[in-house]
């Protein structure tokens, strides 16, 4: 393992590694290294960190030192120059007659060297214009002609895609693209849709060609003849990216059924005859399977307001608009209002009864309200004493006791002829 630093130069997308020397370096520093071509202001990308032996190129250049507000001071002076540098070039190829386009102007921190990138058609004699570049420079003058992908790559833009060109963003180098890419991914092989500014084959056709040339091996080829769930037929086109195709049926020809790679047969990949071909029985349908739906929210009540008689959060049973009752359900509401067995609307004169009130020794051998089995008692104690209503109505001297050991579902209200429609019918005895 080395110890080394990534460092990126100017214009450029690669990373180089150079020896850090003890001296501890940053992300984003501004450094001077030794290169071939002399000392070059670099920025770092990485700072010290070890890799492997082999990943590294001998000899392994050192970081002079870091960077001075002088040295960004020289950066700035390069940068007026190879502008004017430019300006001048271009009119001394125009002089000159040459047929090549200049691209761009470098030149070395210390100053010393000046690289021209061009383009051109073929082969260019430009030996006049170097003597002339280096009387008016007086430096070292290197012409150097590249392609129209390296162009693209230092002036820049924008692609069909609306980003910046990849090979001036992350790409260190070019990817080989082939047209036969193209037809892999089933995209119009209209040059004007499949090519980049430069006028090469896009770059990014190389991103998902693993994954389409691993769906190919998946999925039948066009005319294959296939069984599917309605019957046998003939692949008319396939969907990579959703692994679908659509088959034209034996029995129904038009339209063309879409099928799921999961659901077809195939009898035989490609063109070619039927013969001899033993069609299978019809597999079953494909059915995605959907994941339940999960809920983190916890409901207000664990079980529903009606199946709950001893319900004791008061404003939630507002809330919900249960109205509390004995027997745990919701009380049925009258036309015309309830009204009690003495004639009267219920609440008045009555005094208001609590939610957990003792049952009464008649209601227990009744059954209790609602019609509820009684309970067993847990232990015998002694006989309680009857109320002074229930003497009264062994005597037969109260009517109104009568009235309430009579159940009020036997006879149900009946209105008299000449009553009135809310009064209560007299009862008979």
């Amino acid at each position: 393992m080395t110890e080394v630093i990534s460092v990126r130069f100017r214009g450029g997308c690669k990373n180089y590694y150079f020896d850090p020397r003890g001296v501890q370096v940053k992300m984003g520093d501004q450094v001077i290294v030794e290169t071939a071509q002399g000392p070059e202001f670099a920025t770092c990308t990485e700072g010290n960190h070890e890799v492997e032996d082999s990943a590294i190129v001998s000899p392994l250049c050192a970081v002079l030192r870091m960077a001075t507000d002088t040295d960004r001071r020289t950066v700035e002076y390069n940068k007026k120059k190879e502008s004017e540098a430019f300006d001048i070039c271009e009119r001394k190829i125009a002089d000159h007659g040459l047929e090549m386009k200049l691209v761009n102007v470098s030149a070395s921190f210390d100053g010393n060297k000046i690289i021209f990138y061009f383009t051109a058609d073929g082969r260019v004699d430009f030996r006049e214009l170097v003597r002339d570049l280096a009387s008016v420079f007086r430096a070292r003058i290197e012409l150097r002609q590249i392609g129209v992908r390296d162009e693209a790559k230092m002036i820049g833009g924008l692609g069909i895609c609306g980003r910046p060109f990849c090979c001036s963003q992350f790409l260190d180098s070019f990817l080989p693209v082939s047209i036969k890419m193209a037809k892999t991914q089933n995209l119009s092989l209209n040059p004007t849709k499949i090519s980049g500014t430069c006028g090469r084959l896009m770059c990014c056709l190389k991103y998902e060609q693993n994954a389409y040339e691993d769906a190919v091996k998946r999925m039948p080829k066009v005319e294959s003849f296939v069984q599917t769930p309605d019957g046998p037929g003939n692949v008319k086109s396939v969907d990579l990216l959703r692994e679908t195709v659509k088959v034209s049926l034996d029995s129904a020809p038009e339209p063309l059924k879409k099928y799921h790679n999961c659901e077809v047969c195939v009898l035989r990949n490609g063109k070619g005859s039927r013969e001899g071909i033993e069609i299978p029985e019809r597999p079953a349908r494909y059915v995605e399977e959907h994941e339940e739906e999960s809920f983190d929210a916890t409901p207000i009540l664990a079980t529903p307001f009606y199946m709950d008689s001893r319900l004791e959060d008061a404003p939630v049973r507002e809330k919900m608009g249960v109205e509390g009752s004995d027997s745990g359900k919701p009380r049925r509401r009258h036309r015309g209002g309830r009204r009690s067995r003495s004639g009267k609307p219920a609440g008045e004169g009555q005094q208001p009864k609590a939610e957990n009130r003792q049952p009464r020794p008649n209601e227990e051998k009744k059954g209790g309200q609602g019609g509820q089995k009684p309970r067993p008692p847990k232990q015998q104690g002694p006989k309680q004493q009857p109320r002074p209503e229930a003497k009264a109505a062994e005597g037969g001297d109260s009517e109104e006791a009568k009235r309430r050991r009579r159940p009020h579902h036997r006879g149900g209200r009946r209105r008299s002829k000449g009553g009135e429609g809310g009064s209560p019918a007299p009862e008979s005895e």
